[in-house]
């Protein structure tokens, strides 16, 4: 990682926080279509994929489910389809874990396989290594930044500190964001290798910022939660009208944000659009 991200201490009194995948970044949906759906299909065996896949879809993409940790969102997917009666062997340790840990990364398998081998956990590894190769290989020069990100971001950088706050695979956001130009407006970077969203704006509050004077952006119910978590704003980046999103994110809640007016009437109209756009499709 980038050495100014590792020592970043606070230079403005506002903070905005942004995500990656399905915020920032059009990358989301092809994703979940073409690699995490499909592969953890292969890797458990799913006899009937069409249903498989489209109920991966909805809980990943279209729900109040949208940005679930993969490691989540895969238990939820094995879960649907054991009760469809497919086979995809004892995932009881799996699912205890995704339900239960504080960290659910690649690297917190690695340190349970080294002590407790099993084979929900190696399946569940690979799975999970082989989406994160195919990202960084196969997704080159197909991701790009939603119309109004980039632009979004040069003008929020002008006025405030900007950090990426991710639960996607830090080297595959690193590599979009530096390919499409949207890293010289980052001030700070937290990713899925340095703990949840929630434990991200943790941490860049013990940098000095007061509550009122950050702000998350997100496409995601984990987005909102994570903010909730931490009393800090969200405003929401809606799926399928992300350049109106940015558009208003620029124009009209930043003006309020920095002017002391995101008011919590403001903030529950942006909640409940949110919300409405999300439980069409539960």
């Amino acid at each position: 990682m980038t050495e100014r991200f590792l020592t970043f201490e606070k230079q403005n009194d506002f903070l905005v926080c942004v995500d990656s995948d399905g915020c920032a970044m059009d990358t989301m949906d092809v994703k979940h279509e073409r690699f995490f759906g499909p592969f953890s299909a292969d890797v458990y065996g799913i006899k009937d994929r069409e249903t498989y896949l489209e109920d991966w879809n909805r809980i990943n993409l279209f729900s109040s489910t949208r940005g679930v940790n993969r490691f989540k969102a895969l238990v939820m997917a094995l879960v649907n389809a054991q009760e469809r009666g497919e086979d995809v062997g004892d995932i009881t340790a799996l699912r205890e874990w995704a339900e239960t840990a504080s960290s659910l990364s690649n690297d917190a398998i690695v340190e349970i396989l080294a002590t407790n081998p099993s084979d929900d956990f190696e399946k569940a590894f690979d799975w999970s290594k082989r989406v994160n190769h195919a990202i960084e290989t196969e997704l080159v020069g197909e991701d790009r930044p939603f119309d109004g990100a980039k632009e979004g971001l040069e003008h929020i950088t002008k006025l405030a500190d900007v950090a990426i706050v991710s639960s996607a695979n830090r080297e595959a956001v690193e590599s979009e964001w530096e390919r499409h130009g949207l890293l010289d407006s980052v001030d700070a970077f937290y990713a899925q290798d340095r703990g949840s969203k929630a434990e991200a704006i943790a941490d860049l509050l013990t940098k000095g910022y007061d509550e009122k004077h950050v702000l998350m952006v997100g496409d995601a119910p984990g987005d909102e939660a994570a903010a909730d978590k931490n009393n800090v704003s969200y405003f929401p980046i809606l799926f399928g009208q992300e350049k109106a999103s940015w558009d208003r994110l620029v124009n009209e809640a930043l003006p309020k944000f920095l002017n002391g007016e995101f008011t919590q009437e403001y903030q529950d109209s942006l909640k409940k659009e949110f919300h409405e756009l999300l439980s069409k499709y539960d």
